[in-house]
C-alpha cells in the first residue's frame, strides 16, 4: 500500500463504510455482511460471484443440448468431444494473463470485458451447422471461463487476509454452481418452453439467446455498480497516488519457477478439472446409459453442480481447521483424503448400473470434487505469498488443463474407460502431496514447522478464518521493482531478508 504524506489526507473515493475495515490493509473489510449490497466491500463480493455465475451459464449452456445437437448435426461422439475439449481449451490461456490484468487494471474492467465477449458467440450458437463451427463457437464461448481470476482476486482486493477465505470460497463455490443451474435451466426448463411453439432444432437454435442477452447485460452493469478496491476504482487511485503502478512478470517468473506451483497444478486439474469434464459429460451420459429424456438427463445432471452451494465452502473450511491443529501437515493430508476419495467415487460411478444408486455416488463424488478444490487454495497462499496471484493463477489454468486431457480420454475411449482412467489419474495426483515442500513448513509425513509458521497457525486457529484461497499481495512500489529484477531463487530469498530486516 502507497504510503500517504504527512500532514495531508489521503484521498480515497469512500470517506466511510458500512463494514468493519483495517486501514493498515488497504481499507479491506474484517467481516462479511452477506445480505448487505453495499458499496465498496459487499457490492464487489455480489458481483464477483454473480458474474462468475453468469458466465458459466453462458459456458455451459449448450452442454445438456448437445444430444439434440448431435441428432440434428448427425455428428459423431468424437466430434462432440473435440467441441468440449475446445469449450475449455479457450480459457487456459487467459487463466494465465488475467492475473496480471488484473494487476495493472483491477479486476472489474477485465471481467466486464471478457463477460461481454463470451456473450457474442453465445448469441451466434444457431448458425452452427457442422463439427467445426460447433468447436470454433464453442472455443470463444470458453473464455467466459476464465472470469474465476478476476472473480477470486476482486474479493481478496476487499476483504483482509483473516476474512478472504470464506469471502473467496463463498464467491468461487456460488460462481461455480452456475454449472449446475445452468444443466437444469437450459435443459429441462428454457429448452421445453422454447420446444413448445417450434421443433426441437429451432429450440435449441433460439434458446442460447437467453443466456447471452443476461452475460452482456451483467458486463456493461458491473462497470458502473461497483469498485475496483475499497478506496475507488484503479485509474483514479493511480491518479491520486493511493496506488503505484506494479509489472507482474518477474512476480510470474518466480511462481513458475517453484515446484509446488506445478504439483498444485496438477491437483488442480484433478478436482476443478474433474468438474468441467463432467458439466460436459453428465447429461449425455445419462441419457444414452439409463435411456432418459434430454429434459431427465439435464436435470439429473445439475446435481452435480448443486453441491458448489456448500462442498467447496467446506472443503476450505476443514482445510483451516487442520491447519489449526497441524499446520501446513493438516491442509496437506485434507487435500490427499479429498483426492484419494474422489478417485474412489469415480471408480464405483463409472461400474453403477442402477440409476439411484448411479445419481448417490455422483452426489458423493462431486462433493469431494468441490471440497478438493477448496482444499487446493487453502495451500496455494503458503506456497510463495508475495507472488501468490501468479501462482494462483497458474494452478487455475491447470483445472481447464485437466479438462482438455480427460475430454481427450472421453473423445478416444468408450466412457467406461474413459471414467476408469480419470479415476486412477486423481487417485495419483493424491500422491503428490509427498513431494510438496513448502519452505518454513511441514510435509505429508517428514520435516518440521519453523517457529515462526508454528505460532502462526496457533494463532489462527482462535481467529475468525484463515485465508483459504488467493490473497493478493498489496502493489507497493519497492517490492515491484525487486520482485521484477528477481531472476533466480537466491535472489528472491536476499530480497526477502532485506524485507524482513
Amino acid at each position: 500500500m502507497s504510503e500517504v504524506q504527512s500532514g495531508q489526507a489521503e484521498m480515497k473515493k469512500y470517506q466511510s463504510y458500512e463494514l468493519k475495515v483495517d486501514p493498515d490493509q488497504d481499507d479491506k473489510a474484517i467481516e462479511i455482511k452477506l445480505l448487505s449490497f453495499k458499496r465498496p466491500h459487499m457490492r464487489a463480493f455480489h458481483c464477483s460471484w454473480f458474474c462468475f455465475f453468469i458466465a458459466f451459464f453462458i459456458w455451459f449452456a449448450i452442454a445438456p443440448l448437445l444430444p439434440e445437437v448431435k441428432e440434428t448435426l448427425g455428428l459423431t461422439k468424437q466430434q462432440i468431444w473435440t467441441s468440449n475439449i475446445c469449450s475449455v481449451f479457450g480459457t487456459i490461456f487467459l487463466r494465465f494473463v488475467n492475473g496480471p490484468l488484473c494487476d495493472k487494471y483491477g479486476a472489474r474492467i477485465p471481467m466486464s470485458i471478457i463477460l461481454s465477449f463470451a456473450s457474442i458467440p453465445c448469441a451466434l450458437t444457431g448458425l452452427v451447422n457442422g463439427a467445426t463451427s460447433l468447436a470454433v463457437l464453442r472455443f470463444f464461448i470458453g473464455f467466459g471461463g476464465s472470469t474465476f481470476v478476476m472473480c477470486q482476486f476482486w474479493t481478496s482486493r476487499m476483504f483482509t487476509k483473516e476474512v478472504v477465505g470464506t469471502a473467496n470460497a463463498l464467491v468461487g463455490g456460488w460462481g461455480n454452481l452456475g454449472g449446475g443451474v445452468t444443466q437444469i435451466v437450459m435443459g429441462s426448463v428454457l429448452f421445453p418452453l422454447f420446444k413448445t411453439g417450434m421443433s426441437a432444432e429451432q429450440a435449441w437454435r433460439t434458446v442460447c439467446i437467453v443466456p447471452a442477452v443476461v452475460g452482456l447485460a451483467t458486463g456493461i452493469t458491473i462497470l458502473k455498480i461497483s469498485d475496483d478496491a475499497p478506496k475507488g476504482n484503479y485509474d483514479e487511485m493511480k491518479k491520486n497516488g493511493t496506488m503505484a503502478e506494479v509489472s507482474a512478470a518477474g512476480s510470474f517468473r518466480t511462481g513458475a519457477a517453484n515446484i509446488n506451483t506445478w504439483l498444485l497444478f496438477v491437483q488442480y486439474a484433478c478436482c476443478f478439472g474433474v468438474e468441467l469434464t463432467m458439466n460436459n459429460a453428465a447429461a449425455s451420459y445419462f441419457k444414452s446409459t439409463f435411456e432418459l429424456t434430454t429434459e431427465v438427463s439435464a436435470a439429473i445432471a445439475s446435481l452435480f453442480g448443486w453441491m458448489n452451494l456448500f462442498a467447496r465452502g467446506v472443503g476450505g473450511f476443514v482445510s483451516d481447521k487442520a491447519n489449526a491443529r497441524m499446520g501446513m501437515r493438516g491442509r496437506l493430508w485434507w487435500q490427499t483424503i479429498c483426492l484419494v476419495l474422489e478417485g474412489c467415487m469415480v471408480f464405483i460411478f463409472a461400474n453403477t448400473k442402477s440409476l439411484g444408486l448411479a445419481i448417490f455416488i455422483m452426489v458423493i463424488f462431486s462433493s469431494f470434487v468441490q471440497a478438493a478444490e477448496g482444499s487446493s487454495y487453502g495451500i496455494v497462499p503458503y506456497v510463495n505469498p508475495p507472488v501468490t496471484g501468479s501462482i494462483a493463477g497458474i494452478v487455475g489454468a491447470g483445472g481447464n488443463t485437466g479438462a482438455v486431457c480427460f475430454g481427450l480420454g472421453f473423445r478416444q475411449l468408450e466412457t467406461k474407460q474413459a471414467f476408469l482412467l480419470m479415476a486412477s489419474c486423481i487417485v495419483a495426483s493424491g500422491v503428490l502431496s509427498l513431494f510438496v515442500n513448502i519452505k518454513g513448513h511441514a510435509g505429508l509425513i517428514s520435516g518440521e514447522d519453523s517457529e515462526e509458521a508454528i505460532a502462526a497457525w496457533k494463532k489462527m486457529g482462535g481467529s475468525m478464518a484463515a485465508p483459504t484461497t488467493l490473497a493478493v499481495p498489496e502493489p507497493d512500489v519497492e517490492t515491484a521493482k525487486e520482485v521484477e529484477k528477481t531472476t533466480s531463487a537466491d535472489q528472491f530469498n536476499e530480497f526477502m531478508e532485506v524485507v524482513k530486516s
